[in-house]
């Protein structure tokens, strides 16, 4: 039995993919997978994504060039989630940094300084591509 058989998708056939950072366990994204996005991740060893804006898949760097190679994929014990570890290339964020999670809040909510550089801004990023 394929892995993709114990997975469960929700409602829409898509499964939510934790992107992790291989070798420090740093979280980068959060994204959303159908069968055929697991699919061609496997196939191509590049992140592969559905868009629920778009509705069409989109390759992790397509725009940017911030590729990020698969190491290695995972699900949870009820095979709701995926984690997928890669090998980032340049920002995982679309804003510029290295990782989505780029804003804290303290303990009453309030919003901290960003807590990481930016490493390019959106129009470096994708100025590049077009």
């Amino acid at each position: 039995m394929s892995f993709i058989e114990k997975l469960k998708f929700n409602e829409d056939g898509l499964i939510p993919a934790i992107v992790q950072e291989a070798g420090t366990g740093r979280v980068l994204m959060m994204a959303w997978m159908n069968r055929a996005s697991v699919e061609k991740t496997l196939a191509t060893g590049n992140t592969c994504f559905w868009s629920r804006s778009r509705q069409r898949f989109w390759i992790k760097g397509e725009s940017s060039g911030h590729f990020q190679k698969v190491k290695d994929m995972a699900f949870d014990c009820d095979g709701d989630t995926l984690l997928v570890q890669v090998v980032q290339t340049g920002a995982a964020c679309h804003e510029g940094y290295k990782s989505c999670f780029f804003r804290s809040v303290d303990p009453a909510g309030e919003l901290l300084p960003i807590s990481e550089p930016q490493l390019e801004t959106p129009e470096q990023m994708y100025g590049k591509k077009g």
